[in-house]
């Protein structure tokens, strides 16, 4: 640290004092007042005679005025200047421009009390407190605040005498919910492993419409959807155990996002009652749940529309999916699975070449019957397959398909 009363004066030389900058990097000024630093200044922009040296030079004594006195490259910019326009460096005279403050702290400390009473109550609610107060019951402690306009209101809670003893005022806190582990699920190959997600049919008239349940095995693309009037805990949690029912294998994994209908203690009980591990996607990672996600639009969307279908629908919806449409997605509809390949760079492409549907992906696998539930066996499933041909199955699911929009009472116009 450098004081005002060291001696630079045998400092004559723009050598020396490119000398000095090298040893003096973290050498820092320090004064009493602006009036001693810009003494020392002038002396040396005199001393080196600054404005007749070559622009090289100026800028080799600039930072070193700026390496000793910790003044930035425009501030000392502008005390130059000065120099050069009146021949002395003074300090301003001139304040800045300011608004007078109409409320004080004491207004705050009314306000703060106000809130820590109502529990913070909306701008509005609150200002008519004020008003009620002053006007009222003749507290002339909010005579200023019962004319406080609303949006100044919110700035006074921002200050930082509010933040620091109002009782209510509290940071967003992130929601930690002690359900499911938040990691990406490995199958290793083996089916099982599912991922769920939810498809909203939209809503009309401020009318909710129904909600699609889509689960997508994750190795063989086995895919059963379901749909249900709400996803509350009373609507989802029967309509869960019958689709996971649905599986001819036994579900080992289910993952879903950090919607609040699959994380919560409903569905954990549910799951952990059939010893199935619960994960959910991890934050920053978009392709935790991207299998479910792209089925949603190639299937679900491509088939129901986008279009609002009132929940009262939801029971016929359910019903197709259960009788036609999954029968027809995991025996009759080719899914494609990707082969990894990796590049002479190192990078890693996925190339679709194998289309299977997902029963043909199951039956691929070694000991696939080990895979499946009690009661099921693969000529079970053999029988479903060979019920119909693909073309059959989906020409049956078309129609079952428009005989149910049909059913609807908005399609009929």
């Amino acid at each position: 640290m450098i004081y005002l009363n060291m001696d630079d004066s045998r400092m004559v030389s723009i050598a020396q004092v490119r000398e000095f900058i090298k040893v003096g990097k973290d050498i820092a000024f320090k004064g009493q007042q602006k009036q001693q630093k810009y003494a020392w200044i002038e002396d040396v922009l005199l001393r080196f005679r600054y404005f007749s040296l070559r622009k090289k030079d100026k800028s080799i004594l600039r930072r070193y005025i700026r390496t000793v006195t910790g003044y930035s490259t425009s501030q000392l910019t502008r005390l130059i200047t000065k120099k050069k326009k009146i021949g002395k460096i003074l300090p301003s005279s001139t304040r800045r421009h300011t608004f007078t403050k109409r409320y004080t702290a004491e207004d705050i400390a009314r306000l703060i009390e106000t809130d820590n009473a109502h529990s913070r109550l909306s701008g509005p609610a609150t200002k008519r407190i004020f008003t009620r107060m002053a006007d009222l019951f003749s507290d002339v402690r909010f005579k200023h605040l019962k004319d406080i306009s609303v949006s100044h209101l919110y700035n006074l809670r921002g200050t930082r005498q509010y933040e620091s003893h109002a009782l209510t005022f509290t940071k967003t806190k992130s929601v930690n919910a002690a359900i499911a582990e938040r990691r990406k699920p490995d199958p290793k190959g083996k089916p099982g492993y599912v991922r769920v997600d939810t498809v909203h049919q939209g809503d009309r008239d401020k009318e909710k419409g129904v909600y699609h349940i889509n689960i997508v095995d994750e190795v063989i693309q086995w895919e059963i959807v379901g749909c249900v009037e709400g996803i509350s805990e009373a609507f989802l949690a029967p309509l869960l155990c019958d689709l996971l029912e649905q599986f001819p294998f036994v579900i080992r994994g289910f993952h879903s996002d950090n919607g609040g209908e699959y994380i919560n203690k409903v569905v954990a009980r549910l799951l952990n009652k059939l010893l199935i591990d619960q994960t959910k996607s991890r934050s920053r990672h978009t392709n935790d749940n991207a299998l479910v996600e792209g089925k949603n639009g190639s299937i679900v969307r491509k088939h129901m529309g986008y279009m609002h279908i009132p929940r009262g629908y939801a029971g016929a919806i359910n019903r197709f999916y259960k009788e036609h449409f999954n029968v027809y997605l995991n025996f009759h509809r080719p899914c494609g699975f990707a082969e990894e390949r990796i590049s002479e760079k190192g990078k890693v492409k996925k190339v679709y070449n194998h289309y299977l549907t997902p029963f043909e992906a199951l039956k691929s696998h070694l000991n696939a019957s080990n895979f499946l539930k009690e009661g099921v066996s693969m000529e079970k499933l053999e029988e479903i397959a060979n019920a119909m041909s693909d073309n059959e199955c989906a020409a049956e699911m078309q129609k079952a398909k428009d005989e149910l929009f049909k059913s609807f009472s908005f399609f009929k116009k």
